[in-house]
């Protein structure tokens, strides 16, 4: 054999030992910082960079007065960081103008299965929802092919999928649209729905579920929320909400997983407390007693 071969076969097994103590001691640093390396993914490891709404109760306000901005105050603390918004009105570009330009690192609220963004595991369930008030006949109506809607002056933000719902029942006939695209800056659709309703001019309306249950928990009397859960003609009005993050962001998804997988029942509690009515994979509704535990 000679020294060249030699020393080839004596090279193999040191690498392969300085291969394994690289590992070993990678392993080390993963089991320190919990292999979660943030340093090249986001643009401030130190702050928790929210990409958010002004204007746009229940989810945020510059007042930092949602769910959605709690929620981030959950996060922050729990990360031991300082909390910055990046406020952009939710409309076309908001991606685009926010979490794509790197000017934050998170979305609070992202409605799984949308290619938009990377989405971390859902930490809520709802639907959308048939409001209407007490005594009105209305409060038991579960499904919109129900004969007591027909006739009936229904509220409808335009171009969201319970307006297939709405047509498929020919119930479009007597229906007051609001836009969809608005500045919320300016504008609620979801506001301006609620007071036509409490004055009203309609009979039901069909909103979002943490819309519509923050807004009817809000009105005086408090107004009834029947989430959409059993149609059988047009789209599924179900929804899972996670968080969404860029795709690139591999290590800040897993430690966005983690850290919902440990605080679900802190996060129930603060969507419960503003009347999101929350769902359980069995579309059963979580109550105020079950809200505190993980699903």
């Amino acid at each position: 054999m000679t020294y060249a071969t030699l020393k080839r076969y004596l090279l193999i097994p040191l690498l392969t030992v300085a291969a394994i103590l690289v590992s070993r001691n990678c392993v080390r640093a993963q089991s320190d910082n919990e292999g979660l390396d943030l340093s090249i993914e986001l643009v401030d490891p130190k702050v928790l960079r929210v990409c958010a709404d002004p204007r746009n109760l229940p989810f945020s306000n510059e007042k930092g007065e949602g769910f959605e901005n709690k929620l981030a105050e959950l996060f922050a603390a729990k990360l031991q960081k300082k909390i910055d918004y990046m406020y952009f009105p939710q409309a076309t570009g908001f991606v685009r103008m926010t979490l794509g330009a790197h000017r934050c690192d998170v979305i609070m609220g992202f409605p799984q299965g949308d290619d938009l963004v990377q989405g971390t595991n859902p930490y809520y369930r709802t639907a959308y929802a048939l409001i209407s008030k007490q005594n009105s006949g209305l409060e038991d109506v579960k499904v919109l092919e129900d004969a007591r809607l027909k006739g009936k002056h229904i509220g409808i933000v335009a171009g969201t999928p319970p307006a297939t719902n709405m047509a498929a029942n020919g119930l479009m006939v007597n229906a007051k649209p609001y836009p969809l695209m608005i500045d919320t800056r300016v504008d609620s659709s979801a506001e301006a729905m609620i007071s036509d309703l409490n004055k009203g001019a309609i009979d039901a309306a069909i909103l979002w579920g943490p819309m519509a249950g923050f807004y009817a928990k809000k009105a005086n009397p408090p107004l009834h929320v029947t989430p959409l859960v059993n149609e059988k003609t047009g789209p599924q009005l179900v929804y899972r909400i996670g968080m969404g993050v860029r795709r690139a962001d591999q290590n800040w998804k897993r430690l966005l997983n983690r850290l919902i997988q440990e605080s679900q029942p802190e996060i129930n509690k603060i969507l419960f407390d503003y009347g999101v009515p929350l769902l359980d994979e069995n579309n059963q509704p979580i109550t105020a007693e079950t809200a505190t535990k993980s699903p």
